[in-house]
């Protein structure tokens, strides 16, 4: 590991401006009152994956007052402004947009259409309401000061009788995203007058499911209702229990009592009381969560179909040796198996493709993104490679049979840890009786961007085979990374520089460290090319964030007046298709459809209303963007004034994106070594490990 000496002043640029988004989110403060999730790490996912947009008419109102481009709002002030300006933070994806989590009961198998082949297109967005509600919901929003330009948006999320609704209960305003409580409370008293107080019932129940809301992107699917009531507290809420009973009488949050511990024997503890943790959570992932248990006992319990002679399952097995033939073993054998390992071990799954595709069974194996599709690809010959995406919706994959379930015998997923609840129940509903699951994945990494743990929870209950891989990453960077996974940030010989560390005073100078690196020396030095660089830093705003960092990069490598909502042809971009992705790609071309990206080898055209909320410049990404991605040469950008925001899974992640060069830009000092001895992924409350407990107890036994 090589340290290069720090810049002269004379060198350095001017230190960047503050950090951006000082004020802690709700979502963070919620994380804290549960002690789980990482605020920064939501934020940075969360932000990315906003897709709401504001209504096209005024938009093309605005166009026609005026020529060139004017920010909507800029004549409102006091209220509306600033309930204007929270609504566009989420749609640009300054700060981070609520969601939901929930559980409840069993979702049956839905049958799902034959697949329609048909070029990648952007997913759609918003359901456009009808226009004469758009108007009657303007016309409430005007009436109580806040910003006409959100009609279209609150429109879609409360429905034709939209109108109704906020004249009803004016705090139904809570589910637009980035509407926070004092501002829907500042709307309900121009609505109400006095009697809009703090302690309305309607309040209560509005900010009980808008706090669970805020909760989701921080990985909870439900909350313990002494952390709901003390955040119900903090935001004025008078009466915190009665609100969440309210709310729970009125259907709008689902309640949940699990035991605490583990069940011991039935007939001893029949007469006893074991204490019990009451959870709150909303229907949505509720079910989702519930699902997925009932999805993986059915995999769990089944006995796989009779595809193969056990003899020639062990021929497979013994000629892949190793961890490689554990894995075919433990396949053969049963439904549902998890593989652990990281990027050298995917060539375990791969010997596990190419063994069954010989026995002749139907297989599939889905990464999380296209970069991880490719890469899979090039281990497998002649098996099918899809995204989770894409096999899910039926735009890639091997279709379904006439019950809706995927043709498939085995399907290996890969990157198992971003698999959210609802993405991962919508898996394991799509298999067939009697097909295997492969979940594969690193358990270091980032977890999803969604609500839930799936992996990890799966991995403790411990209800299935689970194996290990004993192939380790190779190299200085496979020896870093794997101390780092241990909590150990050791010094590694990295003798052709694999591994450089750039130390910086400020934010000017990282910034311009991290462009010279990527524009000169990494090319220079490493041979490798500015286009197979990418730089990772842990956060879009402040002064070395995605942002800054992106608009230093594109003065330098693709200079332009960005006619195109900001962006020109050649410009390297990150596209949010939907919560939880983040797609690498290029700009191509502009023209009336929309924006044309080049995303993993595919075009994708963005429609134009959709580039602002869903298209950000990609030379610098967040660590949650990069999940899934790797390329040969990666900048680690460190900003002192971003500490909060680094634990051992973000340093993980970011590092571990390298293939064969890392440079870290290194101004947190101690910071760094801390986080990876001392700041382990903070835990998510989830009621998985309870669903699962009876596989578990069988597995035991």
């Amino acid at each position: 590991m090589s340290t290069e000496p720090p810049e002269t002043a004379e060198d350095a640029e001017e230190p960047g401006t503050p950090a951006e988004g000082a004020q802690v989110s709700e979502a963070a403060r919620v994380s804290e009152a549960a002690q789980v999730s990482e605020a920064a790490q939501v934020s940075e996912a969360e932000a990315e994956l906003a897709a709401q947009r504001v209504e096209r008419e005024r938009i093309e109102r605005r166009k026609a007052e005026r020529q060139g481009p004017v920010e909507a709002g800029g004549k409102l002030s006091g209220t509306a402004a600033d309930l204007l300006a929270a609504v566009r933070a989420v749609e640009s994806g300054e700060k981070p947009a609520g969601t939901v989590f929930e559980e409840a009961g069993r979702a049956p198998r839905r049958p799902a259409p034959e697949p329609v082949r048909r070029a990648p297109e952007a997913a759609p967005g918003p359901v456009v309401p009808a226009a004469g509600a758009v108007e009657d919901v303007r016309g409430v929003l005007v009436q109580g000061g806040a910003p006409e330009g959100i009609a279209a948006q609150a429109a879609g999320v409360l429905g034709d009788g939209g109108a109704d609704v906020l004249r009803a209960d004016p705090w139904q305003l809570l589910r637009v995203p980035g509407v926070r409580p004092e501002q829907a409370d500042g709307f309900a008293r121009a609505l109400l007058g006095d009697g809009a107080g703090p302690d309305d019932e309607r309040r209560g129940r509005s900010v009980t499911v808008w706090l669970l809301e805020q909760a989701a992107p921080a990985g909870h699917t439900v909350l313990e209702m002494s952390a709901l009531v003390v955040a119900l507290g903090r935001q004025g809420v008078p009466e915190p229990e009665e609100a969440v009973q309210n709310a729970i009488s009125e259907g709008d949050v689902l309640v949940f009592q699990d035991a605490v511990g583990e069940a011991g024997d039935a007939e001893a503890e029949e007469d006893e009381e074991r204490p019990v943790r009451v959870l709150v959570g909303l229907e949505r992932y509720a079910l989702a969560e519930e699902s997925l248990a009932d999805g993986l006992a059915r995999l769990v319990g089944s006995v796989p179909e009779q595809d193969g002679a056990h003899e020639e399952w062990e021929r497979a097995a013994a000629s892949a040796k190793g961890s490689a033939g554990e894995l075919i073993r433990a396949v053969a054998g049963h439904g549902l198996v998890l593989h652990t390992g990281g990027e050298a071990s995917l060539a375990e799954p791969a010997a596990l493709v190419g063994a069954a595709r010989g026995l002749g069974l139907r297989v599939w194996a889905a990464a999380h993104g296209p970069v991880g599709r490719a890469r899979f690809a090039g281990l497998v010959e002649g098996a099918g490679v899809a995204t989770v995406a894409g096999l899910l919706s039926g735009a890639e994959g091997p279709g379904r049979d006439a019950d809706g379930a995927l043709a498939v015998d085995l399907l290996v997923v890969l990157d198992a840890p971003q698999l959210d609840v609802e993405t991962a129940a919508l898996v394991t509903e799509s298999l067939p009786d009697g097909a295997r699951l492969v979940l594969a994945g690193d358990p270091g990494v980032l977890w999803s961007a969604g609500p839930g743990r799936v992996f990890a929870d799966l991995l403790a209950a411990r209800v299935c085979p689970q194996i290990a891989s004993r192939r380790p990453d190779p190299g200085p960077l496979g020896e870093l990374v794997s101390g780092i996974g241990v909590g150990e940030l050791n010094q590694v010989a990295a003798p052709g520089k694999e591994v450089v560390i750039v130390p910086v005073r400020d934010a000017g100078e990282a910034v311009h460290r991290t462009v010279q690196l990527v524009v000169d020396s990494v090319p220079r030095a490493i041979g490798v090319p500015v286009e197979e660089t990418q730089v990772i830093t842990p956060g879009h705003g402040g002064a070395v964030g995605t942002r800054a960092l992106n608009a230093a990069l594109k003065e330098r490598l693709n200079p332009g007046p960005g006619r195109f909502g900001g962006f020109d042809p050649g410009d390297r971009v990150a596209y949010s298709p939907a919560p939880g992705r983040a797609l690498p790609g290029r700009v191509v071309r502009a023209d009336g459809e929309g924006l044309h990206l080049e995303c993993g080898g595919e075009e994708v055209v963005v429609p134009r209303e959709r580039v602002e909320s869903s298209v950000r410049h990609g030379w610098a990404l967040t660590a949650h963007q990069a999940v899934g991605c790797r390329w040969p040469a990666v900048v680690v950008v460190l900003p002192g004034d971003a500490t909060q925001a680094l634990s051992r899974p973000w340093v993980y992640t970011a590092f571990s994106r390298a293939d064969r060069h890392l440079s870290v830009v290194h101004g947190a000092e101690q910071a760094l070594p801390r986080a990876v001895a001392e700041v382990p992924a903070k835990p998510r409350t989830t009621r998985l490990p309870v669903l699962l407990a009876p596989q578990a107890a069988v597995a035991e036994g």
